[in-house]
């Protein structure tokens, strides 16, 4: 299998076609069913943040996803050209409060990192902001 990459405009209803263009290539590459829907969601969760908060919902910016397969790993990135953010400013949620107070959206940074083995982010902002999915296949 080799890498490949899908280029989507920055509009919710075309993430579809990412989580169609994931799904395949992580089934391909031997993942079963709940790993492939742990993959989707989280890229999906990537790519809905861009569009919100790197693009600030302009529908007509260009999305690259692109997936890598090494060896065992499983590589997703996702890059854009919009506004950049420190990862280190997001901390994990108190769950209970979250529930409690009925918030809706803000868990995207939280579900990649407990979907995926490995999040990575390269931000150099209004040039190209890259974030790296990374899950591991137990051969």
């Amino acid at each position: 299998m080799t890498s490949r990459t899908i280029h989507i405009e920055s509009r919710t209803e075309r993430l579809i076609a990412v989580r169609d263009f994931v799904s395949e290539a992580a089934r391909e590459f031997g993942f079963a069913d709940d790993d492939v829907n742990k993959i989707a969601l989280a890229v999906d969760e990537a790519c809905t943040n861009v569009i919100k908060h790197a693009y600030r919902f302009a529908p007509d910016r260009d999305i690259a996803v692109t997936v890598r397969p090494h060896n065992t790993a499983f590589e997703v990135a996702i890059r854009d050209t919009g506004v950049g953010f420190d990862p280190s400013d997001v901390h994990a949620p108190d769950m209970k409060d979250y529930f409690s107070h009925f918030r809706k959206g803000g868990l995207g940074v939280y579900l990649m990192k407990r979907l995926m083995d490995k999040v990575e982010y390269e931000i150099d902002p209004g040039k190209r902001n890259e974030v790296r999915l990374t899950k591991f296949l137990a051969r």
